[in-house]
């Protein structure tokens, strides 16, 4: 029997949200992002500025040089992460099984609703918009794979239905960068061979791409087919903490680059600490100047909530990757593989008991008082090398799912 998979996306979900917040940015050219005149970033455009060529991942003032009448929103994480739980509650009042892959988008398997799959979607969606005042698009399809790109395929508003059997013939005429794991290195190569839709790749051999692509041959040549046979998990564990700082200027100081680092590493400890989680990964996120961005990532001898041993692990990566002198344009920190804060005991050694306690000590007052209110005795805090722009510094305690990266 064929699986039933929803996948819906909420539309340009941040700026739908602004929407509600403030009802006069309806069909306004807006984005929500940092300010033009830095390094500010589009997070979410809205429809109307969309037909400028806007898009997000632009930067603020390219946009802005676009859309001479562009409004730019600051971004409120917090509102943005309440209105999604409110939609992912909707759904799972409605699905058996709804895994959240971000703030904006899930699977749901509905194999077992004696509806139609589209039927259900439609009511889904128009439930959401009546209720909560969000659209969304959706696609409905035998599997997760599918069901995604006719979600994009759909966009805005949307809701298209690929019945069993016809995912093949749905695929073939889409541009093959539609496809998960083609980003724009394999686009390149696949140009080479003369495939510019999914159809054209799926008449290539499996024997051919795996000469040209080694073990992700075989990957592709079964996604182009529209193959897919992964389920939908229900997950309410998120899987990685992280933080991230883009800095106003590209830095190149090596005692600027650690104070961030160690900075970072105390907020991510600092809401592992909250929601009573430990990590077994420390992760190091670098990008250069020029966009190129490269991520280490180490296993910790203990799951750890704690500043200090993040603060290591990512210095360690850190010290490896970067050389005296070449310029940083963000910095990331995290950790991964989350669970409960259980370590290893070794005979006599209880400081990171102790260690523990401050910490928490610590987070009561930042709680209370503000992330400033306690500091670092031994580094003087650089604050003329803090200004943020947009949203240059993010912190999410979401879900990393991912498939696997594009290149």
């Amino acid at each position: 029997m064929a699986r039933t998979i929803l996948h819906f996306d909420l539309d340009a979900f941040f700026c739908s949200v602004e929407e509600i917040l403030n009802p006069d940015l309806r069909g306004k050219t807006f984005v929500v992002g940092g300010q033009p005149g830095g390094r500010g970033v589009v997070s979410s455009a809205s429809y109307p500025s969309r037909k400028y060529g806007i898009r997000s991942g632009m930067s603020t003032t390219l946009a802005a040089r676009q859309c001479p009448d562009l409004i730019v929103v600051s971004p409120q994480h917090g509102a943005y992460g309440k209105w999604s739980s409110r939609v992912i509650n909707l759904l799972r009042e409605s699905a058996p099984l709804v895994e959240q892959i971000s703030i904006d988008e899930a699977f749901l398997d509905v194999s077992d609703d004696p509806l139609p799959g589209g039927e259900v979607a439609r009511q889904l969606q128009k439930r959401i918009l009546e209720r909560l005042r969000l659209p969304t698009s959706w696609g409905v399809a035998s599997n997760k794979l599918v069901a995604k790109i006719a979600t994009e395929v759909g966009k805005p508003r949307g809701l298209i239905v690929v019945p069993p059997g016809e995912e093949a013939s749905f695929l073939a005429p889409l541009p093959v960068a539609m496809l998960w794991g083609v980003g724009p290195k394999t686009s390149s190569r696949l140009a080479e061979l003369g495939v510019k839709t999914i159809g054209d790749l799926a008449a290539l051999s499996a024997e051919r791409l795996s000469r040209y692509f080694g073990s992700r041959g075989q990957e592709l040549a079964t996604r182009a087919l529209g193959i897919d046979d992964r389920p939908v998990i229900e997950d309410h564990e998120a899987r990685s903490m992280s933080a991230e700082r883009t800095f106003s200027k590209d830095v190149k100081d090596g005692d600027e680059l650690r104070g961030s680092l160690r900075r970072l590493s105390e907020r991510v400890g600092m809401r592992l600490r909250r929601g009573e989680l430990a990590g077994r990964t420390g992760r190091l996120k670098l990008r250069w100047p020029d966009f190129t961005t490269i991520t280490r990532q180490m296993r910790l001898e203990n799951p750890t909530d704690q500043d200090g041993e993040i603060y290591r692990s990512v210095l360690h990566l850190f010290e490896k990757e970067w050389r005296k002198g070449r310029a940083v344009r963000l910095l990331g920190v995290g950790v991964a593989d989350l669970g409960a804060p259980i370590r290893q005991l070794r005979l006599f050694d209880h400081s990171w008991e102790e260690d523990g306690r401050l910490l928490r000590a610590l987070d009561e007052i930042k709680e209370r008082y503000g992330r400033h209110a306690v500091q670092r005795g031994s580094k003087k805090r650089r604050h003329e090398g803090e200004t943020r722009e947009g949203p240059s510094e993010i912190i999410s305690d979401g879900q990393e799912h991912g498939d696997e990266p594009t290149d």
